[in-house]
């Protein structure tokens, strides 16, 4: 997956020159609008909840690289067979006999100053007023200027939309009052979301309680994924490229689970 990505990152960053003008010469005017449908008619999904700021803990010490993040995730969005929102990578830390598994989950880190954003030419990757950075793939037009600006590599061409995607922290399930999928399948209870702003929510707890640190700092894009535990050993995870082999068959065991358990939500619902 990730030798295809830098490929595809390569690839779009020596092209951006040269496809900015081809799109300036060929596009309508139309398309360069920021116009966003949804948010200029004040859709509640595209405004977000007024007043929140959603931010995600992951307490690495709880972590123990199940993928069962991974696996709910395609499945609750809908992601193509070898492109991923979110996964967790792993590695061998110490030396024998005080060895160790370290775990690295990784996801679109919903930056306060997204670099992704201002790249957009239509307008289709914005930060709603509750913090979540979304895309709307009805405005995407599948450029990839975003996915070469964000400097977590967190965005992929979608195969099955030919638009641009990430996380949007199941912003459709956080909406009507659920947690993402991810966090509520982490086994371990490593993940954590909520709403920073309140101070009896288990974020801002955690946050005010504990260290926590971000992934490339000094890129200056103030990201709101916090770590817990996060130590150099396990940041260097990030750049690597890893087989996501056990995921691909984690994934068959819990696309069955979950999709029983989203069944029986919307039945309730």
């Amino acid at each position: 997956m990730d030798n295809q990505d830098n490929s595809r990152r390569s690839f779009l960053k020596k092209g951006f020159a040269s496809t900015a003008f081809a799109m300036l010469a060929t596009t309508g005017a139309e398309a360069f609008s920021l116009q966003i449908p949804g948010r200029d008619k004040k859709d509640p999904k595209h405004i977000g909840q007024v007043g929140k700021h959603f931010v995600m803990v992951l307490d690495l010490r709880k972590c123990i690289g199940c993928q069962a993040c991974t696996s709910v995730c395609k499945v609750e969005n809908e992601v193509p067979h070898d492109q991923y929102r979110t996964f967790v990578t792993e590695t061998e830390m110490g030396e024998f006999p005080d060895v160790r598994k370290g775990f690295l989950p990784q996801l679109c880190n919903h930056c306060d100053d997204p670099a992704c954003v201002p790249v957009c030419p239509t307008g289709a990757t914005f930060k709603r007023e509750d913090g979540i950075v979304v895309v709307d793939n009805e405005v995407c037009w599948g450029c990839g200027y975003c996915i070469s600006a964000c400097p977590y590599d967190k965005r992929y061409f979608n195969k099955r939309t030919k638009t641009a995607d990430k996380c949007n922290f199941c912003a459709q399930r956080v909406d009507k009052g659920l947690m993402p999928a991810c966090v509520e399948t982490c086994i371990g209870g490593a993940r954590v979301f909520g709403d920073v702003n309140d101070k009896n929510s288990e974020v801002y707890k955690l946050i005010h309680s504990f260290s926590t640190s971000v992934l490339k700092e000094a890129q200056g894009t103030h990201p709101q994924t916090f770590y817990i535990s996060l130590d150099s050993r396990i940041e260097e995870l990030f750049s690597t490229t890893q087989s996501l082999d056990d995921i691909v068959k984690a994934e068959e065991g819990f696309k069955s689970e979950w999709e029983k358990t989203r069944a029986e939500a919307h039945n309730h619902g």
